[in-house]
Formats: structure tokens, sequence, C-alpha cells
């Protein structure tokens, strides 16, 4: 049998192209490595300005293991951010106000974790239902605390999961209390419905929220789910600033109008308490 030779173009074109994707894949990882890297010596200087207080470009670089210019773009970077700050007058970095700002926000997720456990299990011991304590995550509530009433119909477990804001009583809490322009920003995006019940426009949200701020609590009655019914009262910080919500929710055909009334009542007071153990009114 007489086979016919295959022409350069079809042996040479696939071996190049095989070539062409191995160095991008290789350009790739490499590029993958030294973020990594980046990202690791990055913490690093912070950690190495926690330790000292304060330090040049030399000894942080020392330090490090890094040439001085690798350093110096490492401070720059983190400086731009407000993680860093430089005496200008001695050449030296120390940290900045954005590690302060975030250190903050974590100490107060581990406070209002530590204080509200206890207001938690006495509110949910006291009305019989499930109460929860959530906190803003972008444009989202979450929910960091739990304790189940004796009269709990559900084993569902709410603690780590993100919420939308405006179908929630924790989220309207939140929402309601946040800043002019990040609240209009989020409540003017497309919201999705849940259910019939979820309150989606733009200008019947605005007049809830705007209740919701009168009044002191927040409803929602199966706006994100089907059969469940819940209240929620802002947590406050020393500064007055709203930093969660403290919420109680139940079926239906337990939290009637009056009865959620009455919950609301005592969601408030105890969100009151939360709120002094956190500092404020003191």
């Amino acid at each position: 049998m007489t086979r016919t030779p295959k022409s350069p173009d079809q042996t040479e074109e696939p071996r190049q192209d095989a070539a062409k994707t191995g160095r991008s894949r290789a350009r790739q990882s490499r590029a993958a490595a030294g973020s990594v890297q980046s990202v690791d010596r990055a913490v690093s200087v912070l950690e190495i300005l926690a330790r000292h207080g304060e330090a040049g470009v030399t000894e942080i670089a020392d330090e490090l293991g890094v040439h001085k210019s690798t350093a110096f773009r490492l401070l720059g970077v983190l400086e731009n951010r407000g993680l860093v700050g430089q005496a200008k007058d001695r050449g030296k970095y120390f940290l900045g106000a954005g590690v302060l700002r975030l250190a903050g926000a974590a100490a107060v997720r581990m406070d209002i974790s530590q204080e509200g456990g206890p207001v938690c299990r006495e509110l949910a011991d006291e009305l019989g239902e499930t109460v929860n304590i959530a906190v803003l995550d972008d444009d989202a509530a979450v929910n960091i605390m739990q304790a189940r009433g004796p009269a709990s119909v559900t084993a569902q477990n709410w603690l780590g999961r993100r919420t939308p804001l405006h179908a929630t009583s924790s989220g309207k809490v939140l929402l309601a209390h946040l800043p002019t322009t990040l609240r209009e920003g989020l409540v003017a995006r497309t919201l999705p419905r849940l259910t019939e019940r979820t309150v989606t426009g733009t200008v019947a949200l605005r007049g809830e929220l705007e209740t919701v701020v009168e009044r002191g609590f927040a409803t929602a009655v199966e706006e994100f789910e089907v059969g469940l019914a819940a209240v929620a009262a802002p947590v406050r910080a020393h500064d007055g600033k709203v930093i969660g919500a403290l919420s109680a929710s139940g079926p239906v055909y337990r939290l009637t109008e009056d009865r959620l009334t009455e919950l609301a009542k005592r969601t408030v007071a105890a969100a009151v308490d939360l709120s002094r153990r956190m500092g404020y009114g003191l």
C-alpha cells in the first residue's frame, strides 16, 4: 500500500498551536504564582509594621528578603489603599487608618455575637420562636447568631445564610438605616420577587423603609418564604450607628397580626438591651 506523505503544513501547524498553548498556560501559571506571592508579601509587610510600630523601606526589604524596589512597590499599593501611612519627615511607614477600619468591622461582628448570645436565648425562650441576629454583608443580610424557642416548628439553620435586604425583616432594618446614597443605590436596583407578597417597587419600598425608621421595627409576612413571618428591630453601636438587626420569626398561622404586634414590642425591647450592651446610651 502506498502512503501519501503529509504536507509540512499538516504536521507543523498542530505542533505550533500546542507550543503556543503550552507557553500561554505557563505564563498564566507564573502570573498566578506571582499574584499569590505579592499578596503574601503585602500581608507580611502589615505584620512587620504591627510588630515594630514603624519601619523604613530598607528594614522591611531585609525582613522580607527582597530588593528595596519591591518593598517600595508593596508599600505604595498599601498606602494607596489606606492600609499604610508614611511619616514624611522620617521616611518611616506605619499601619494606616484602613487597618483600623477593617479591624473595627471585625470587632463589631465579634462583639455583637458575644453580647448577643444571652439576649437571643432569653428572647427565644420568652417568645417560643426562632430568634436571629443579622448584620449587613455588602448587599445582603447575613445571620451570625441564632436561638430556637420551645415552640419552633422547624430545624432550619439560618446561621451564615445571606438573605435579601428588601424581602426580610432584618434586611429592611439594615437597609432603612443605611446612608441615603447607599440606600438609594440598593433600592433603585431591579429587585427579585420571591413570593407574591415581596415588595419590589422602588416607591413602595421607600415608603416602607420610612415607616421602619419611624416606628422602630420592620415586619415581613410571606415576603421571603411562603408561610414565614418575622419582625426585626435595630441594634446600635455606642455611636448610635445601626450595626445589626435582632429578629423573631415563626409560621404565619401562629404569628397573626396581633401576635406580630406583641412580638415587635418584645423584640424592640430586647434590641434596646443589646444596644446598651454594645455601649449605646451609656
